[in-house]
């Protein structure tokens, strides 16, 4: 079973994230972001992963310390699920488009940390959605589920189906790369012979 469950307090948040690599893409998601929890709930159902998250935040200041927290979360999540990573297919990419957004994401489960995003979004609020926290997001999970990640939207005019495209892409991506490799069962997919950086 590739599960697990992780629990990160601290003076600002407090986040609860439960995940199943191997799900049906079912969400349970609570962080007191509605648009946030519709991101969550794209990379649940595009990833085929199952996802509870409940987050209780500093949210009278503003979302950036509850969005951070939570991919920080998910990416501890991920990190303990996927374990040290024998068999697994290790990359993943996906296009995606909504209307006319179009974005690419691409992902490694190197062991090394990093994330290349380039978005121009129209506009800078998507409702009281912050689009500056989309990085902030991203930039916690890569650091903690310790990969490589490429986000780039390709084109888009409305700002809410860039972002969209980003998180069903980023889903499809992290589902390819976690998917057990029957061609490599028990092999760790590295000339190293580590993913652990």
């Amino acid at each position: 079973m590739r599960n697990a469950t992780i629990a990160r307090n601290t003076n600002e948040t407090r986040i609860a994230v439960s995940l199943d690599l191997d799900g049906t893409g079912r969400s349970k998601l609570d962080t007191g972001v509605p648009f946030l929890d519709h991101m969550l709930d794209q990379i649940a159902r595009h990833g085929l992963i199952d996802l509870d998250v409940a987050a209780q935040g500093d949210l009278q200041i503003d979302a950036h310390h509850t969005v951070e927290d939570i991919g920080i979360t998910i990416g501890q999540a991920v990190a303990k699920a996927v374990g040290d990573k024998k068999g697994i297919v290790r990359y993943g990419h996906a296009y995606v488009p909504l209307d006319e957004a179009l974005s690419r994401v691409v992902i490694d489960f190197s062991g090394r940390p990093g994330l290349d995003l380039h978005v121009q979004f129209t506009r800078a609020l998507i409702g009281d959605f912050d689009v500056d926290l989309v990085g902030e997001f991203f930039r916690g999970f890569v650091n903690h589920a310790m990969v490589t990640l490429h986000i780039d939207c390709l084109k888009g005019q409305n700002s809410h189906h860039q972002c969209e495209t980003i998180f069903k892409a980023f889903g499809r991506a992290l589902r390819m790369a976690v998917e057990p490799d029957p061609r490599a069962a028990g092999l760790i997919p590295s000339t190293k012979g580590t993913l652990q950086g």
